[in-house]
């Protein structure tokens, strides 16, 4: 079974013309899945739709002032522009369903083995800000969930959006259960990168063969160090050569081999991945289905053994260095 979580909110938000943020990627992905691929039609293949998290949930992960703030459109003007967005219900709302999506998909990863969210990865959200289009840090409120589950006492969150995890990781810099893991560009956004307990940061330029030799070395080592029962996957398309905040020179057959490798590995350990989709910024929305699409492939060859032949793996991976990760 490979479950995917959705709710039609994640793209229902109005915003000023010419805004960065692809808000209607999340729907245009979900009518390719179902639509062109016709993917509700297997019997394998599940669609579950989230609940809203409840605002005071957050306050064990962010400041209750900050949430406070952020219910009541009271936050600083500058810290809705570091934010990105500009205040709405309509905001809030998605915000917080889109963190209940991630939370939901870690609790049907850790039934299934694998479950995919088409949203999630707002990694930038701090406890006590947002900052660069993140209100709410989805991933490290799911990570700390999954530690309430039954059999889950380590968690790895694999972030390989281009961007740095820097919320993420201070969020959870005292928190040994969860290990932190970001592969970035070292010259990108944020400027100030803290320390995750892994990091792995590429110059700019990096091409596919170069970002898959270096990210599959660490990640095998990473998993064998810290042997984590869960693995929480951003699986983030910012990396590809034609993305307009990436400056990687990633391929679109280099994004399934990323999400490829990362799921098979997983698998043959058997250790349960929860995916969001994270980051892809182009103006034009309808180019980074096909971007995004790469993770559905990957998954459903590894557990549905549904094969995309002309972007199966191919590179040649390197021997892991003997240093700590």
């Amino acid at each position: 079974m490979l479950p995917l979580v959705y709710h039609p909110i994640y793209s229902q938000l109005e915003l000023p013309a010419n805004h960065r943020y692809p808000i209607s990627k999340y729907r245009r992905l979900y009518q390719h899945l179902t639509e062109d691929l016709d993917l509700l039609q297997r019997s394998d293949i599940e669609i579950h739709q989230p609940v809203p998290v409840q605002a005071d949930e957050l306050k064990g992960l962010h400041h209750p002032d900050y949430i406070d703030a952020l219910l009541n459109n009271t936050l600083p003007a500058a810290k809705m522009r570091r934010i990105g967005f500009p205040w709405s219900q309509q905001l809030l709302d998605r915000t917080l369903t889109s963190t209940a999506g991630t939370r939901m998909t870690v609790e049907l990863a850790c039934r299934y083995g694998i479950s995919i969210h088409l949203s999630g990865g707002y990694h930038h959200a701090h406890h006590d800000f947002g900052s660069g289009f993140c209100l709410v840090n989805d991933l490290a409120f799911a990570a700390r969930h999954a530690l309430t589950l039954p059999g889950i006492d380590k968690v790895m969150i694999i972030d390989c959006d281009v961007h740095h995890g820097d919320g993420t990781a201070t969020l959870l810099a005292d928190d040994d259960h969860i290990i932190t893991f970001s592969v970035h560009c070292e010259k990108n956004f944020p400027a100030r990168k803290p320390d995750s307990d892994i990091d792995l940061a590429l110059p700019r330029d990096t091409n596919t063969t170069d970002y898959l030799n270096a990210f599959s070395g660490v990640l095998h080592l990473a998993l064998a160090q810290h042997q984590p029962d869960l693995v929480l996957y951003d699986a983030g398309v910012d990396i590809h050569q034609h993305d307009e905040l990436g400056y990687f020179n990633v391929s679109l057959a280099g994004i399934y081999q990323r999400d490829h490798l990362v799921l098979h590995t997983c698998r043959e350990q058997m250790i349960p991945v929860a995916a969001v989709i994270g980051g892809g910024y182009r103006h034009d929305h309808q180019t980074l289905i096909a971007p995004h699409s790469q993770l559905l492939h990957a998954a459903m060859d590894i557990y549905l053994g549904h094969r995309v032949p002309s972007l199966e793996p191919t590179f040649t991976q390197e021997k892991p260095h003997d240093g700590r990760a």
